[in-house]
């Protein structure tokens, strides 16, 4: 019997942290629709379909769920932050850099339906506020160095204005991309794209590269 229950463990630990995932991802739509002020568990559970009381074996309270969503979110937000800037070269044309990097931020934006809902408020604690924050820093710094890269003549002082302006962008029209039908969000990201490339456009100075002999 003892042996049959140790193999059982592992199943168990599996349909928990499926559960959980559940749960995370039920939080992640209820706070997007409804703040998280005006959240309940009642309605991330329904949401979850699963009891309240299923819900508190795995989480106490709502402050609890928001914490393990908003790292859950940090995590994920970090890992896009330092895949996004990997394969961007001279090579590429300035639309398709700005697809190249706003695509995969677009679709993280998509799976974390919850992340202004808690990383905008005072929801969750100081220490992950203070890591997004330094995400977003880390972002304006990686853009600039692509804006530095296509234009290497330009002033530090202009390089980190665009790159503030750039984000800035970003930010305001995001709310286009993410939300109504699908029809308005496909016309959204098509917009801040051309945004972002209007506004660059004039700073691009991409280096031309040497003919091989």
């Amino acid at each position: 019997m003892e042996k049959d229950s140790k193999k059982a463990s592992p199943r168990r630990q599996a349909r928990g942290q499926k559960r959980i995932m559940e749960l995370l991802r039920a939080a992640g739509e209820v706070f997007a629709e409804s703040g998280y002020e005006n959240a309940t568990t009642n309605a991330i559970a329904a949401r979850a379909g699963v009891s309240p009381g299923t819900l508190y074996q795995f989480f106490p309270n709502k402050q609890a769920i928001a914490e393990a969503l908003a790292r859950e979110y940090a995590a994920r937000n970090q890992a896009i932050h330092e895949s996004l800037f990997e394969d961007v070269g001279l090579e590429l044309s300035l639309r398709e850099t700005i697809r190249k990097l706003v695509d995969p931020f677009l679709e993280f934006r998509r799976q974390a339906p919850g992340f202004e809902a808690l990383f905008t408020g005072s929801v969750v604690s100081r220490e992950l506020a203070a890591r997004i924050q330094i995400l977003h820093e880390q972002l304006k710094q990686r853009v600039a160095g692509i804006i530095r890269m296509r234009n290497p003549q330009l002033a530090p002082d202009a390089v980190q204005a665009a790159a503030e302006t750039s984000v800035q962008i970003v930010k305001g029209l995001l709310p286009l991309a993410l939300s109504g039908s699908a029809r308005h969000r496909n016309d959204g990201v098509r917009e801040l794209k051309l945004v972002l490339e209007r506004y660059l456009e004039p700073l691009d100075r991409r280096p031309h590269r040497r003919a091989r002999r």
